[in-house]
């Protein structure tokens, strides 16, 4: 059977809303400061989101990132830059599984956001530094041929609850 443009176009918007809503986090805005007028539409702006490791618990992070107004960025067609850079912090209790400790987590993808219509995307990947302790996190923009060298990456180390100390003070 041969498909014709007829049925692979009725087939396109189906591809298109599963893209739209295939990110692996949600991220919830924290604030956007505009960057560059423009006459119709929203303006270009800088925006910071917050999201938590889905995977580990205790573990928040921060982007800001690009993202294009006027009409095209209104109704989600504009293809956003790839400039972007990432902060996490711990901000609660951190237990990390003997999964995680043998690094077979690495490499991870804890958060991925469209950033065009259909071809490029924005994704936050985790490593573990076992020597150190600290999870590392990475974000970097590609499209379905060829990404971009742009990214930036943050480490938090994992701290231990201090103990109480026993003993009596004098």
């Amino acid at each position: 059977m041969r498909k014709t443009w007829p049925q692979l176009g009725a087939a396109l918007p189906l591809v298109i809303a599963s893209l739209a809503f295939s990110q692996t986090s949600m991220a919830e805005e924290i604030g956007h400061v505009d960057t560059n007028f423009k006459w119709i539409g929203p303006d270009d702006k800088i925006v910071v989101e917050a999201f938590d490791d889905p995977h580990v618990p205790g573990i928040t992070c921060y982007i800001s990132r690009a993202k294009t107004g006027g009409i095209s960025g209104a109704v989600g067609v504009a293809e956003d830059t790839s400039d972007a850079s990432i902060a996490c912090r711990q901000t609660g209790p951190v237990s990390l599984s003997d999964e995680f400790r043998a690094g077979k987590r690495d490499g991870e993808q804890v958060f991925k956001k469209r950033t065009s219509l259909v071809f490029k995307s924005m994704q936050v990947v985790r490593f573990y530094d076992a020597k150190r302790n600290t999870l590392v996190y990475l974000v970097y923009s590609n499209r379905v041929i060829e990404g971009s060298p742009k990214n930036s990456v943050t480490a938090v180390p994992i701290r231990q609850p201090l103990e109480r100390a026993t003993g009596s003070s004098g």
